[in-house]
């Protein structure tokens, strides 16, 4: 019998870790707690200290995980999909990336927190707690990592797999930090409230997968 794409008891874990890790963040911005309150600082610091050549690769980061290109990863995922003939997987897709990108967006609404101001550092006109890109960047690598280990990858392809999803979703983050456009806590927030609505999506919908037999 093929296992559900995500442990209920693992996909249970993460919801109430990154709710947890959200509502704390939340609240700390709230009430301007400690996190908060080193936010402009460290922002200001971070971005004094970036080189040309290192804001290149950051800018690069950052573009690759922007709301288009993430929806387009995500149109093409559903493509190959249903060209593989996984179609159980497409809802579990959709719910996971695009809405969890207009959850991201609904949430900026609720705290409308200022980006920072930082002179020579790029200007965003919409709210930056929680994250859009770090957001875009979990939501996106966590669903590819569930989709990989539900279907029976080798321990290697596995392991660089995450390697590599843990590292983009952390390299987004700083990067975001990094040109100026967010404060720590929004991306922290961003990757706490992306991994538990990825578990969340798959605790109502995982157990529909059935994931192929590996070949």
């Amino acid at each position: 019998m093929t296992p559900p794409a995500l442990q209920p008891r693992v996909a249970l874990v993460l919801l109430v870790l990154g709710c947890a890790a959200f509502a704390a963040l939340a609240a700390d911005l709230l009430l301007q707690g400690p996190v908060t309150r080193a936010d402009a600082g460290l922002s200001a610091s971070l971005y004094r200290l970036a080189r040309p050549a290192v804001t290149t690769v950051m800018i690069g980061v950052s573009e690759l995980h922007g709301t288009r290109v993430v929806l387009a990863m995500a149109a093409l995922a559903a493509v190959l999909l249903a060209w593989r003939r996984q179609t159980a997987w497409l809802a579990p897709l959709a719910l996971c990336v695009p809405g969890g990108m207009l959850l991201n967006f609904a949430v900026k609404q609720v705290f409308q927190r200022a980006r920072p101001a930082i002179d020579g550092a790029i200007e965003i006109g919409s709210y930056g707690f929680p994250s859009g890109h770090t957001a875009g960047a979990t939501v996106w690598w966590g669903f590819v990592l569930v989709w990989l280990f539900a279907n029976r990858a080798g321990t290697w392809e596995r392991l660089a797999v995450t390697l590599l999803a843990v590292g983009m979703v952390v390299l987004t983050a700083l990067s975001r930090v990094w040109l100026g456009a967010h404060f720590l806590s929004d991306v922290l927030a961003a990757a706490a409230e992306g991994t538990a609505w990825v578990a969340l999506c798959f605790l109502v919908l995982g157990r529909r997968i059935v994931a192929p037999a590996r070949q």
